[in-house]
């Protein structure tokens, strides 16, 4: 097991029983050592609708009580619904969720009564874990008071406040429901604004949906569906509600950094954080200062804490995947939104969908109409962790051979290294080739100037790296 791009990720196998007991205890260890919580605490427990989350979170449950914690169920939550009602009762919490890997794999998300844990933290776990592990772990389930309803509510009155009454009148929406714990707050939250919902593919399995690399028969889905029914949108999320997917009426899926950045114009960003795969675009794209970081939450998170530090407001940030985070407080529609420093989905949901209907525009257009370069990403699934590491020691270590392995695709302009290896060729065109932190996965991000120039650029891209994985073995 390890800490990935955000929380604990791992095969179930590895994960169940022993093993997510053991890092709950050494969690909650961590936080009586460094003050953050005393004996008798309240700690927050919620989980996704994958097949094995019940049973972790219940183990999750059993070893709080043994560490002398006060565990409350909030059930099947967004993971951004729980972290407000920690930050609200001050409290800690678990999030039990695989995100939108495949249900064989699962994970947890941690966070302080303050926000998610950084780097510091999860090293402190870890560390706490290796002592504990060399002992017997007693990992029997347990329950505890049920509070989902409470956590619900607090969301949505969140929620509730961020638009004119009426807003989205007007918008026909799909909610492609799946398994995301989303699902029935996104359908309370557009009808609230006015929205004719059109509920559509509720699962009762499992559904791993990436927002970051929507898969061919999604887009399928979503461009029959919005045919068929007439949309204007459609509105998803990834397992436990903290990417979102929004589809223009032609089922054509937005990208997520287009939704963080029509959000940040939404807020009336000062500050914006986000990864460097973000598209190149965005720093030209409003009047913010951006702020560049590494791919995951806990990057963007100290990033955006720099700047509160420094004495700037207006600080937010998102990832690539869509997820919008708030540093500090924003004034929007006559109230104050308060900071939410985790992923959500549903505040960029409804500044794209609101305008939509402001512009009386399709999202079709609004989209082109930022003139962003062109971006597409995809990743190869089950891509062994060694085998990317292999390949990205072998290109790092020389020049030569970041050259001669791009050399079928175009010569090299300039390379960052920030976060796997982000390459501009000289034409202009961008690729980049970073294994997943938290998967088996080998993820490729292009920029081109046009849709089709990017989706053969994303085929020649992950092309080379089959190829290569296929001499290596």
């Amino acid at each position: 097991m390890k800490f990935g791009t955000s929380g604990l990720r791992g095969l179930v196998t590895d994960l169940q029983g022993r093993v997510s007991a053991l890092y709950t205890q050494a969690f909650a260890q961590h936080l009586i050592e460094v003050g953050t919580v005393r004996h008798g605490g309240t700690v927050l427990v919620a989980r996704d609708f994958r097949s094995s989350s019940p049973d972790i979170a219940a183990t999750c449950i059993g070893a709080l009580k043994r560490s002398g914690l006060e565990p409350i169920d909030c059930g099947a939550i967004p993971t951004p619904a729980l972290a407000l009602y920690g930050l609200r009762l001050k409290a800690p919490a678990l999030m039990i969720t695989g995100s939108h890997i495949p249900d064989d794999r699962n994970g947890i998300k941690f966070y302080r009564p303050d926000g998610e844990i950084d780097k510091q933290d999860e090293a402190g776990i870890t560390a706490i874990a290796a002592e504990l592990g060399k002992g017997d772990i007693d990992f029997t389930p347990d329950t505890a008071p049920d509070q989902s309803a409470e956590a619900a509510a607090l969301f949505l009155e969140r929620n509730a406040h961020l638009l004119p009454a009426g807003a989205l009148a007007g918008l026909r929406v799909g909610v492609y429901q799946h398994s995301t714990v989303a699902r029935d707050l996104a359908v309370q939250i557009l009808e609230h604004y006015g929205a004719e919902v059109v509920a559509l593919g509720r699962s009762s399995h499992f559904i791993p949906v990436d927002t970051e690399a929507v898969s061919a028969e999604t887009i399928d889905l979503l461009k029959g569906w919005t045919k068929q029914h007439s949309l204007d949108a459609i509105v998803s999320a990834d397992g436990d509600g903290d990417r979102p997917l929004v589809a223009d009426e032609t089922g054509e899926p937005l990208r997520g950094d287009l939704l963080g950045l029509i959000a940040a114009r939404f807020l009336k960003a000062a500050v914006v954080v986000t990864p460097v795969t973000s598209n190149s675009g965005i720093e030209a794209a409003g009047s913010f200062e951006v702020s560049r970081t590494k791919v995951g939450s806990p990057f963007v998170i100290a990033a955006m804490d720099d700047a509160l530090r420094s004495g700037k407001a207006g600080v937010m940030g998102f990832e690539a995947n869509g997820g919008l985070l708030t540093g500090s407080a924003f004034g929007i529609n006559g109230g104050v939104l308060d900071p939410l420093p985790t992923r959500d989905s549903f505040l960029p949901m409804l500044a794209v969908l609101s305008l939509s209907a402001e512009q009386k525009k399709p999202l079709s257009l609004i989209a082109a109409a930022f003139g962003l370069p062109f971006a597409a990403a995809d990743r190869l699934e089950h891509f062994p962790v060694e085998t990317s590491a292999a390949l990205m020691a072998h290109l790092r270590s020389s020049q030569d051979n970041l050259a001669a392995f791009l050399a079928p695709i175009g010569r090299i302009a300039n390379k960052s290294d920030i976060d796997g290896l982000r390459v501009t060729l000289a034409d202009g065109r961008i690729v980049h080739f970073r294994p997943s932190g938290n998967a088996p996965e080998m993820r490729c991000y292009v920029e081109a100037s046009n849709e089709d120039e990017a989706k053969a650029l994303l085929g020649e891209g992950l092309g080379l790296v089959r190829a290569w994985a296929a001499q290596a073995r």
